[in-house]
């Protein structure tokens, strides 16, 4: 089973032009996000988890996305936020680019197969560029989130 972006991510997690300079900055911002829509979330113990996996190797897949993830104890679903930096911010990534486009993705502790998947389906998706220019070129928060509705129903 696949969990769609759409069936994820709350248009109140889009963050339409990150501030973020630096990597750290980046996850905090977005960080922020999550939190907003889900305030019982604990924001230093997300930061940590995003910032224990960044660790193991960057999420930057290159192309200018990154996807940043981890697991958490304690939270009942999988949880979604974009953000988009039109300027870029050096993510480590594979291919030494900028990453412009960001996916934030927290997971339940003890799950693992949906996890995997949902991270597969949205790099799929953002494999596609001319999804990456659509959500590059979006106007704002709203667009964003028009665009990823549009352009998910076209992934096979």
């Amino acid at each position: 089973m696949i969990v769609k972006i759409s069936e994820l991510l709350k248009p109140e997690a889009i963050v339409a032009e990150l501030h973020a300079t630096n990597k750290s900055k980046v996850l905090a911002e977005m960080t922020n996000a999550l939190v907003a829509c889900y305030p019982s979330l604990d924001r230093d113990k997300v930061i940590g988890v995003l910032q224990n996996r960044e660790k193991l190797g960057s999420t930057g897949i290159g192309d200018g996305v990154a996807i940043p993830h981890g697991k958490l104890e304690g939270i009942p679903e999988l949880m979604l936020a974009f953000g988009r930096s039109r300027k870029g911010v050096d993510f480590e990534s594979m291919d030494g680019q900028s990453a412009h486009l960001f996916f934030l993705l927290l997971a339940p502790a003890e799950s693992v197969g949906i996890t995997l998947k949902t991270l597969a389906h949205i790099s799929k998706f953002l494999k596609n560029g001319s999804v990456r220019q659509k959500l590059l070129e979006a106007a704002d928060q709203a667009a964003i989130y028009q665009a990823i509705l549009s352009e998910e129903d076209l992934i096979p």
